[in-house]
């Protein structure tokens, strides 16, 4: 039983997985990334997975830091500040490298390391009231362990402006930088969007699904050149004889359903 977070996976394998510090926005404190690290490394590991939703409350989805844990660092050592911030770092990549599909549902506002979250999935919706920022300049800090992501997603021209202003931006600006893919007016209507690229999600190979997140990873800023050429090619020639895809393949030659795609979950 988690104090910081609540999960479930249902019998089609998507995962809802909630944030639950209402009393602070659902601020992340040192307890909460320990929680958070241990449930999505398992879940990383669970081959029933298929597509993890990952949403706040209805009216915030994530305040950034905790100030009090912020505070704490201020008189903290070198050797301890550093390990919070590994550990941060380490949650970070564990939700970025999930092998499976990974969804934010943003209603309301996502600050500092709550864009982190954000960056590090691969599909974001958020509500028309949706705020945005990262305002660690405004502390005296930099956002050092997330901004990597951010800057992946943003390009280094928006971080620019919005790591330097700390100004908060809507969700069409987040949307027009790349941050977000979708806004919607309501929690209602971005739950739809949800639901809908979950129906996406579960009629393909979750083989194929894995090795594409692991083809982006690998290919994002390199130049297309001999090296990437081979590999790609081997990446290619070795999905084609995997299981699943002489499945697809043959499901796709027949016009029926391959075993591994679910249509129409409940």
């Amino acid at each position: 039983m988690s104090d910081t977070i609540d999960c479930a996976m249902d019998e089609f394998g998507v995962i809802r997985l909630q944030l639950k510090r209402p009393e602070v926005c659902h601020a992340i404190n040192e307890i909460m990334v320990a929680e958070l690290s241990a449930t999505l490394t398992a879940l990383g590991q669970n081959e029933r997975a298929r597509v993890l939703i990952l949403s706040g409350g209805p009216q915030h989805f994530c305040a950034g830091t905790d100030e009090h844990w912020i505070a704490q660092g201020c008189s903290a050592s070198a050797d301890h500040n550093f390990e919070d911030a590994l550990n941060i770092a380490r949650l970070l990549r564990i939700l970025d490298r999930l092998p499976f599909p990974t969804i934010a549902l943003v209603d309301g506002p996502a600050i500092g390391l709550g864009c982190g979250l954000i960056a590090c999935c691969d599909l974001i919706v958020a509500t028309a009231r949706s705020r945005f920022a990262v305002p660690d300049a405004r502390l005296g800090l930099i956002p050092a362990v997330y901004g990597p992501y951010l800057i992946n997603k943003i390009g280094s021209s928006a971080a620019r402006r919005f790591f330097l202003t700390g100004e908060q931006f809507n969700g069409e600006v987040a949307q027009r930088i790349g941050l977000i893919h979708e806004v919607h007016p309501d929690h209602a209507t971005a739950q739809k969007q949800v639901e809908q690229w979950c129906a996406q999600i579960l009629r393909n190979s979750p083989h194929a699904l894995t090795a594409c997140k692991r083809l982006i990873t690998s290919v994002e800023h390199r130049p297309i050149d001999d090296a990437m050429i081979s590999d790609t090619a081997h990446r290619m020639a070795h999905i084609r004889s995997h299981e699943e895809a002489v499945e697809g393949i043959r499901a796709y030659l027949q016009a029926s359903t391959p075993a591994w795609a679910i249509k129409n979950p409940a």
